[in-house]
């Protein structure tokens, strides 16, 4: 599996000087504020989103100062939503170390998501980026919607696989896909290159989801959450709900009544991640994601051969072969 620092290579100036303008973008008077920002960038991820930005503007030829505001927009937005996520999900872990949430509780992180987001707007407005404006506002009302729907349809536990890629498309690939559109778009292409990219961002997107939810089913330290978190959280994966399509009436009652009233039971947990690998949950989900993975590799081979072809290449393969 390709490593992220040889994926960076064709960008690794540029990924650089984003770090400090990122930094500096998260600057504020306010000490408690202060505090906790410095906090978030000590904890920082992989940075993918931002890869894909720039990944995507190299694409098309040189990296515009709009690739960087772009890049750093995304970044602000996904940790906004990843400090929002917690709240919503009452988890106090992000990344194996401790989220916002438990450490400043519900209220002032929910302001800090709200913060974050208001600065990655204020940012694009500020350099009169309102393309690149348009693309994320759009990301963040598809990004709610597929959270709402998520909770709307776990109340019920009626998602069928339809409903399921309804959510993850806007919940998950809708910023991807946005990182994408925003990258060549920032680079000036052509309408139908920034719709190919577009595309190109939702399918890995969609390919990102499965894998998440593959992890749900297998132990590994190097996964910063426990087997069956989302089993416990009462939300319904693709090797789930193929399963429940599977079973029979019994065993299809059991999960679901384990689901609704029972899913912190570490020894049901257990049966039913068993019964989705007996039912070959698994391996339909991984069919799922090789598909999307496939379809995205495919919208590549419309531009030509470049380094910054071949990093997203391997970027899209890490996506689907990465251990956490």
């Amino acid at each position: 599996m390709h490593k992220i620092k040889d994926i960076k290579k064709p960008i690794l100036k540029e990924m650089n000087l984003f770090e400090d303008k990122f930094k500096s973008s998260l600057k504020t008077s306010v000490p408690l504020l202060d505090k906790i920002m410095h906090y978030i960038i000590k904890r920082k991820g992989k940075q993918m989103r931002p890869m894909f930005v720039f990944l995507s503007a190299k694409l098309f030829g040189n990296i515009k100062d709009g690739s960087y505001t772009a890049a750093s927009l995304i970044e602000l937005l996904h940790t906004a939503t990843l400090v929002h996520d917690d709240v919503i999900d009452e988890s106090n872990f992000r990344r194996g170390v401790f989220s916002i949430n438990a450490l400043w509780k519900n209220k002032i992180s929910v302001l800090v998501g709200d913060f974050l987001l208001s600065r990655g707007l204020l940012l694009a407005v500020e350099n009169n980026e309102f393309t690149l404006l348009k693309i994320m506002s759009k990301a963040v009302k598809e990004m709610s919607e597929g959270e709402l729907l998520q909770i709307e349809k776990t109340r019920k536990l009626n998602i069928t696989e339809e409903v399921y890629f309804e959510i993850i498309k806007k919940k998950t690939a809708a910023l991807i896909a946005a990182c994408c559109e925003s990258g060549a778009s920032s680079a000036n292409t052509s309408k139908e290159n920034i719709e190919i990219m577009k595309q190109f961002g939702e399918n890995v997107g969609i390919a990102f989801q499965i894998k998440d939810d593959l992890f749900d089913y297998t132990q590994s330290p190097l996964i910063g959450k426990p087997t069956g978190l989302d089993i416990r959280e009462k939300k319904m994966t693709l090797p789930l709900i193929f399963t429940l399509n599977q079973v029979d009436k019994v065993e299809k009652k059991f999960i679901i009544n384990t689901i609704k009233n029972d899913s912190k039971n570490s020894k049901k947990v257990e049966k039913i991640i068993e019964l989705v690998k007996e039912n070959k949950g698994l391996e339909f989900a991984e069919s799922k994601m090789n598909y999307y993975f496939n379809k995205s590799i495919k919208l590549l081979d419309n531009f030509e051969n470049n380094d910054a072809k071949k990093s997203l290449t391997q970027l899209v393969e890490y996506v689907v072969k990465r251990k956490k």
